[in-house]
């Protein structure tokens, strides 16, 4: 992908850091770019490859990995305060009491595992570490006793695996792909239904991703599983796969914008119908910018890029969503690009216009709905009296009621703007898609004069092949006469012989029996 034109807003991290208040940060915060969060008392081990979820404001971090080795702490970030602290776990076991020795024996230490949040519980799934098992283990962390234990499941549990991912849909979770602990690279679905801790094997159609890990995965309208990029253990990938989870079909969509870098390592979070991924890298860079899918028009686009070197442009990172402060925020944490780090960094999004109608399904149904919506409207103002109102010089009236129709007049009148621009915006991407049908079917009638042109070809081939089988047989059949005319000469040769032997015999008699006679008449 061109990154180029970011250039005006690349820019590093670390220029807004020197003027935050601790006290007010979020407050203060631009739109759309990554900003560190002011940290008072002390930080988390750096790492990456750990799990992260928020709830009640707060960042909760679990394992991840440093230097090649496992980590087993928890870790919680206070947005409002700003400050980290250690998550106490207390082993279920024993009844929640509290570990003397932290939560090393409660929760062991695990990287590449994957957090969700369920009702007050963080569930962690998977992920490497020393204990061994053959199938995927669940783990639970109670947000209110901080119980920490193991779920019981039953079914057809994956295999044991780590870098996979875990996505929410309705109360199941969606597990695709990783890599097991013999390095055996996956690209299975498995669903786990939480009311009933119950695994099941998807069995899907159509031709699946490449077997991978590190990737990143995504819901959109609880219908589509989305699969983005990864890696085996040679290639990076860039690539964008959906799942129909109605009709358990794999498919590989065009994608509208530029191509993207391929990138494994990276996170990704899902804000209405956009999805936001950052980081991650190819093992020699990383990558900076931060990318937005737009899951209905399947668009990439760059929304801010950082500097090369910047914590954000790192492997095993973390990306999270928050409410602060009432607004919408993106958290990321941790990630490893040369050094390991263990900063939080938040992005402020800038608010979505409620007015305006989202594009859901296909721009046709998107055109219908804005023709109905915007027809419903402008009958709706053609049927007020405006004649009939008593205005004031100032344009208003005495009445409640007439200043109260006054605003919906005004509001009614907005709406049908805001409607007849979406109703052109929607009839411009059907005249494109139009074209590109167009386009396709000159393309489809192209290429249906050569596949016409091909077959008359290979029915003249098919021809000539079935004379060439009919004079290949009469061949062989003549093949076989020649070899009974050759018995036959082999027969008249010896006959030949025989009768030339029996002519010199027959002529040696006749002069033997001459000779007699002459004796006798001499």
């Amino acid at each position: 992908m061109n990154f180029s034109n970011l250039e005006q807003f690349s820019m590093g991290t670390e220029e807004f850091k020197k003027e935050m208040d601790v006290a007010n940060w979020f407050s203060q915060l631009p739109y759309e770019h990554w900003v560190p969060i002011p940290v008072s008392g002390t930080r988390p081990s750096a790492r990456y490859k750990h799990a992260a979820g928020v709830a009640d404001e707060k960042l909760y971090i679990a394992g991840g990995s440093r230097t090649g080795r496992y980590l087993p702490d928890v870790q919680v970030f206070d947005f409002r305060g700003s400050v980290w602290s250690s998550l106490k776990l207390k082993s279920e076991a024993d009844g929640g009491k509290s570990e003397e020795n932290g939560a090393q024996e409660v929760l062991p230490a695990t990287s590449d595992h994957s957090m969700v949040k369920w009702g007050n519980k963080l569930l962690l799934l998977g992920g490497h570490s020393k204990t061994t098992s053959d199938s995927m283990i669940v783990r639970f962390i109670d947000l209110e006793t901080h119980a920490c234990g193991f779920i019981e499941t039953s079914g057809n549990a994956p295999v044991a695996r780590g870098g996979h991912s875990v996505t929410l849909v309705g109360s199941r979770l969606i597990i695709f792909g990783g890599e097991d602990r013999n390095r055996r690279l996956l690209n299975d679905v498995y669903a786990l239904d939480l009311e009933t801790m119950t695994w099941d094997m998807v069995v899907a159609r159509q031709t699946a991703p490449a077997p991978r890990f590190d990737h990143t995965a995504a819901i959109n309208r609880e219908h589509y599983l989305l699969i983005f990029g990864g890696c085996s253990h040679s290639i990076f990938f860039n690539d964008l796969h959906v799942l129909d989870l109605q009709t358990m079909e794999w498919s590989q969509p065009e994608v509208q914008g530029d191509l993207v870098t391929p990138r494994a390592g990276h996170a990704g979070v899902i804000i209405g119908e956009n999805w936001y991924v950052v980081g991650g890298g190819d093992n020699k860079n990383g990558c900076p910018e931060t990318l937005v899918l737009n899951m209905s028009k399947l668009a990439w686009s760059a929304l801010t890029s950082v500097k090369e070197r910047d914590p954000l442009a790192s492997e095993g990172l973390s990306v999270c969503s928050a409410l602060i402060n009432g607004e919408r925020h993106l958290v990321a944490f941790g990630g490893y690009n040369g050094k390991y780090n263990n900063e939080v960094f938040v992005m402020r999004l800038k608010p979505s216009d409620a007015s305006r109608p989202k594009i859901f399904q296909s721009p046709a149904a998107a055109a219908a709905a804005a023709s109905v919506t915007s027809a419903y409207a402008l009958a709706k103002s053609e049927k007020l009296d405006f004649s009939s109102l008593n205005l004031n010089s100032n344009g208003v009236g005495n009445n409640p009621s007439e200043l109260d129709l006054a605003f919906e007049i005004d509001a009614l009148k907005e709406e049908k703007k805001v409607l007849e621009s979406s109703l052109t915006e929607v009839r411009a991407e059907n005249s494109r898609l139009t074209e590109k049908v167009d386009e396709v079917n000159g393309t489809h009638a192209e290429l249906s004069k050569e596949l016409h042109s091909v077959q008359g070809q290979l029915a003249a081939e098919r021809s000539r092949c079935f004379k060439l089988e009919a004079q290949i047989a009469e061949l062989q059949k003549i093949l076989e006469s020649l070899q009974s005319i050759e018995n036959e000469v082999q027969l008249l040769r010896r006959q030949k012989s025989a009768l030339e032997q029996e002519i010199e015999r027959s002529a040696a008699q006749r002069q033997g029996s001459g000779g007699v006679w002459r004796w006798i008449a001499g």
